[in-house]
């Protein structure tokens, strides 16, 4: 009696051997066939470096429902869509831990600024934040979306996450709630603490944000009214976000002759409110303080080995980028933009505001005297469409122009416009460098989303908006030597989703998402400058957002796969 047939397990007796034989391949080669999976992307032939710090290695990714469901040899594979990466790099996306991104994803939800970098994903959120908001805030903070032409939906997370989502989005994005944004929501402008019952609503809308998908609490220190606020309160803030698993990001109170009592607060708040602490942008800022970053390195370390969980990051360009008036002492900031106006209208407070920018003191960061002059500041961003023209100059430039001294040109241009942005130049080349090869340091871009055509273009951001992952691959990497590629690219992925707790995202391996980059390390290099950024990268052939190309061919598809990254603590 013959046996019944099984693909590739069981033959039928009744016959000769030579015709068992037969049978036997065919049915079994049958099975194999039937067996061998289908995926909706293959990339081979590529090197990869998987976002460890390991070694490249040779192998072919094989990628269904947005996740790589194998790497391993896949030449007989069946796919939708094949990728060559032969003489190419196959790495993990990069992950920009401070972003920005939050309003110019609703202009332009592409972000080439971004995905031309090999970026797949971006945290934002410092220290202002997209939420929570109400009707106060609403009116206060109209002008700047309303730039952009964007009338705000939302007023929590969720529903901003909402509205992201159905948009679609070009990367994905996570965010931390801001502590200003929170301190603005229930106190407002002014420059005093919160009271108990203050303070407890602010928790609660830390607690709120949580659960509605942030990834932690940030502070961004520098700028009015993030000032007025004790270490104490922020405390009391970053143990909320630590109950529901967040981190604490800061620009810290001081990047330049104070930053040995910023650094203090930021261990402090770690170690009291045992929350994992992410030092932005690191820097050692100022002329006086150029060469200090190992003495700043040792007091991280030092921080690490103690048990506090600190970490750091940095975009690797020798100028910073922020908001002009933090030229302007913080108690001049009291009440917000208007009184600040006010102040800088009324000639005895102004002569005294002078007084303070002239004389090297401590208690704030005096940015005036920490560049080598007036030369050091460009001015990028201007919302003013009268100071159109003035983007890209410096305050030296135009004071020449206008017949004025450099400060009294710094008071009326904040006049005019009390949100424009400058880039400064104020650190070295060697502290920068140092800090970037530091194990602990992984990268932000600290720039939003932008395009060089459309809305978007009018504006004249620095160049690290469009140019920060691949001049770190052309010039520290290529160039310098001073991290190898392996290093570079756990710095652009595995560290920052480690730091982030993307257990599914960062490196390359089985059953993560497939964020991925295919592109050559010989020839990936950075464009934009700051006399003329906005200009993309080149180099990225494939850039892959949870397995769909955004880009292919080194051209956008204009494809839209990107997705909300939620912190642990999210209720549906």
């Amino acid at each position: 009696m013959a046996l019944p047939i099984l693909p590739g397990r069981f033959c039928i007796r009744q016959v000769s051997h030579t015709c068992r034989v037969i049978v036997c391949t065919v049915l079994l080669a049958a099975g194999l066939a039937a067996a061998q999976p289908h995926y909706d992307v293959i990339i081979r032939n590529g090197r990869i470096i998987d976002g460890t710090g390991s070694p490249w290695y040779s192998g072919d990714i094989g990628i269904t429902n947005g996740h790589i469901a194998r790497i391993g040899v896949l030449r007989d594979a069946a796919a939708a869509k094949f990728i060559d990466a032969h003489g190419m790099v196959v790495a993990p996306g990069f992950i920009d831990m401070l972003g920005q991104s939050e309003a110019s994803m609703l202009v332009n939800p592409h972000l080439p600024s971004k995905i031309f970098q090999g970026i797949t994903t971006e945290i934002t959120g410092e220290g202002d934040s997209i939420a929570p908001l109400n009707a106060r805030l609403l009116a206060l903070d109209a002008g700047g979306l309303g730039a952009y032409g964007i009338k705000p939906d939302w007023t929590t997370f969720r529903e901003y996450f909402a509205r992201i989502e159905r948009q679609g989005m070009g990367i994905n994005l996570a965010s931390y709630i801001g502590a200003t944004q929170v301190r603005r929501y229930v106190i407002g402008e002014g420059n005093r603490p919160p009271t108990a019952a203050e303070l407890d609503d602010m928790k609660a809308l830390v607690r709120q944000a949580m659960l509605g998908g942030a990834v932690g609490v940030s502070t961004s220190l520098q700028y009015a009214p993030a000032p007025y606020a004790s270490t104490e309160e922020l405390i009391a803030l970053a143990s909320e976000a630590a109950k529901c698993g967040g981190i604490y990001a800061t620009h810290m109170r001081s990047e330049g002759d104070a930053i040995d009592s910023a650094l203090d607060e930021a261990f402090r708040i770690g170690r009291e409110a045992s929350i994992p602490v992410e030092i932005w942008h690191l820097k050692a800022a100022g002329r006086k303080n150029w060469g200090r970053m190992p003495e700043i390195v040792e007091r991280i370390d030092k921080a690490r080995a103690s048990g506090i969980d600190v970490e750091a990051d940095t975009y690797a360009y020798p100028a910073w980028f922020n908001t002009f008036s933090a030229f302007i002492p913080p108690w001049a900031h009291d009440g917000g933009d208007d009184r600040m106006v006010e102040r800088l209208k009324d000639p005895a407070t102004r002569a005294r505001i002078r007084r303070q920018m002239e004389t090297d003191a401590t208690g704030w960061d005096n940015e005036w005297l920490e560049v080598p002059g007036p030369e050091g500041i460009l001015v990028s961003v201007v919302h003013n469409p009268k100071l159109l023209p003035l983007q890209g100059e410096t305050i030296a430039a135009i004071a020449k122009e206008q017949g004025k001294d450099p400060i009294d040109t710094i008071f009326d241009l904040l006049i005019q416009d009390p949100g424009m942005s400058v880039a400064v130049f104020g650190m070295s080349e060697q502290d920068v460098a140092y800090a970037l090869k530091q194990p602990w340091v992984s990268v932000d871009n600290d720039s939003q989303g932008t395009a060089p055509t459309g809305v978007l273009a009018r504006e004249h951001p620095h160049p690290r908006a469009y140019g920060t992952f691949p001049r770190i691959l052309r010039k520290y990497v290529r160039e310098d030597h001073l991290l190898t590629l392996p290093d570079a690219i756990r710095k652009f992925s595995a560290l920052p989703a480690q730091r982030l707790r993307l257990t599914d995202r960062g490196v390359l391996k089985q059953g993560m998402w497939a964020d991925i980059v295919v592109f050559d390390p010989e020839t990936i290099h950075d464009v934009a400058t700051f006399e003329h950024p906005n200009q993309l990268s080149v180099g990225m052939e494939y850039v892959l957002v949870n397995g769909i190309p955004v880009i292919a061919h080194g051209e956008m598809t204009n494809a839209l796969p990107g997705k909300v990254l939620r912190g642990q603590a999210f209720e549906r």
